[in-house]
């Protein structure tokens, strides 16, 4: 089981990722911990129709590029979730997540294809928007779509649990 993460992440320049989104769903999540050296997240991800998951996310600080750390994740009930999210730090974050397909460069051959995950953050978060982009290796290429700007990996504003 390898619980590394590899991930970017860009600034969006303007919406042209909603025509190209496969799908989306709304996300609320906290945070228990929030310390340099690790943070605790309980998250609660509502899809178009309704249904909805939960999971408890456990994630180590980035390594020094900022691209990867370890992430440990488990499904965990609903109504479980939601009261812990009413235990959570301030500052819970809400979201929509949308999905779209990313094109991979001719040359490349990934074991799975790449998705661009694009937050639209709401309440006091609202008009700002970032896309991550998850990878097999922080060698990996990929091509940024137009709606993709500059990429703040590893700047500590952009991650969720200092926002």
């Amino acid at each position: 089981m390898n619980n590394i993460e590899i991930e970017r992440k860009f600034l969006v320049l303007n919406d042209d990722y909603k025509q190209l989104a496969v799908s989306k769903y709304s996300i609320i999540q906290g945070y228990i911990c929030k310390e340099p050296e690790r943070t605790v997240r309980v998250r609660v991800k509502t899809s178009e129709d309704g249904s909805g998951t939960a999971f408890l996310t456990i994630k180590s600080k980035p390594n020094k590029m900022g691209f990867s750390r370890f992430e440990w994740e488990k499904e965990i009930d609903v109504a479980d979730a939601k009261q812990l999210i009413d235990m959570c730090l301030p500052g819970v974050i809400e979201k929509t997540r949308w999905f779209i397909p990313a094109s991979l460069p001719h040359n490349l051959i990934a074991s799975s294809p790449l998705t661009w995950e694009v937050d639209e953050f709401h309440g006091r978060l609202t008009g700002l928007v970032i896309a991550e982009l998850e990878l097999e290796s922080e060698e990996q290429a990929f091509e940024k779509p137009n709606f993709i700007g500059k990429e703040v990996t590893g700047d500590p504003r952009y991650y969720n649990a200092n926002m």
